[in-house]
């Protein structure tokens, strides 16, 4: 019988509480053996909430009490680098929440240390884990939209400053506002989804920061790749509407597909048609569904059975986001 797991999560916060933890206490061949935050009661009420056994307030703590196969790293971003150097010396497996880490520069100090150690560091894209982007996937790969031309995509949501935590609203721990936050998910998936296509060049607006914080609440970015194929994303942590809104959608050579809601567009027989699959749908909420799946994938990856992403498409991801906040800063295009 295969030994479970064992596996520690790196902060309390809003993802542990509302994501690993709830998935992670239903998934077979998991142990979640202790939960580290500096908020030690915090830490404490979610481990009694779980029923985890162990509670430490620093990572070096856990690290060296507990017999670990792996962590989660859910600590602010301006933690992320020490926190994955120190988990793979402790020989110990990672999956990082996004954003990777604060800049390109550490993002590239990561990739280097990951390549000095056999094990597997997983960043947490969620988003990819859904079953209507994998769906869209599939077409693409299939080569049934034909070229991606371009992708565009926003995400909208109500978050005053008051309901979020104070870390997040300083830059220098946060590395940005809705852009990190919210853009590099849509960003990831308009590239992702289009196959990697490298960016060359990029354009930017964002809101003027103020007193009470030095991150940006909105902004939109147009990214050019030099195959031709761009793609423009819009965010807001200021969205007055109705609900949040979150979406993606491609344009290719022979079709056309989005997510949220699920669409797929082909021409047949002369005149458009939605040839999405219909009873794909799941009970489950694709929130929820996006983490299982995720984790099923690190699982894998720390079998030998499959290959986590390469973590070289999170330093493209820095450098566009680097180029996103030079462009808006200086008014001009940046050049890749």
């Amino acid at each position: 019988m295969t030994e479970p797991l064992k596996v520690g999560l790196v902060g309390a916060g809003a993802v542990a509480q509302i994501a690993h933890l709830p998935v992670l206490r239903k998934l077979k061949g998991v142990d979640v053996r202790a939960l580290c935050d500096s908020d030690l009661p915090k830490a404490r009420a979610l481990a009694s909430r779980f029923a985890v056994k162990d509670v430490f307030d620093d990572i070096e703590e856990l690290l060296r009490y507990e017999e670990l196969d792996a962590i989660v790293i859910g600590s602010p971003t301006h933690l992320h680098e020490s926190h994955i150097l120190a988990a793979l010396s402790a020989n110990v497996h990672v999956l990082v929440e996004k954003p990777l880490t604060i800049s390109t520069v550490s993002a590239q100090r990561i990739v280097r240390a990951v390549e000095k150690r056999d094990r597997t560091v997983l960043v947490g894209m969620n988003h990819r884990y859904r079953p209507d982007v994998q769906l869209v996937r599939g077409f693409v790969q299939s080569g049934e939209l034909g070229a991606i031309e371009s992708a565009r995509g926003s995400w909208h949501v109500y978050r005053p400053v008051r309901t979020q935590a104070p870390w997040k609203q300083r830059r220098e721990q946060a590395g940005g506002g809705a852009m990190m936050d919210l853009g590099l998910t849509i960003l990831d998936l308009g590239l992702w989804l289009s196959g990697n296509p490298t960016p060359i060049r990029v354009s930017a607006t964002l809101d003027r920061v103020v007193k009470e914080r030095t991150v940006e609440e909105s902004g939109s970015a147009f990214v050019v790749c030099e195959d031709g194929m761009s793609v423009f994303l819009d965010v807001t942590w200021r969205h007055i509407g109705e609900g949040e809104r979150f979406g993606v959608g491609l344009r290719g050579t022979k079709g056309t597909a989005a997510v949220n809601p699920l669409k797929v567009w082909k021409e047949l027989h002369g005149a458009p048609t939605d040839v999405a699959p219909t009873g794909s749908g799941s009970r489950e909420n694709p929130f929820v569904a996006s983490f299982r799946a995720e984790w099923a994938h690190f699982q894998a990856a720390i079998a030998g059975e499959s290959k986590p992403p390469a973590l070289q498409e999170h330093v493209t991801l820095h450098r566009v986001l680097d180029a996103i906040y030079r462009s808006a800063q200086d008014g001009r295009d940046v050049q890749l």
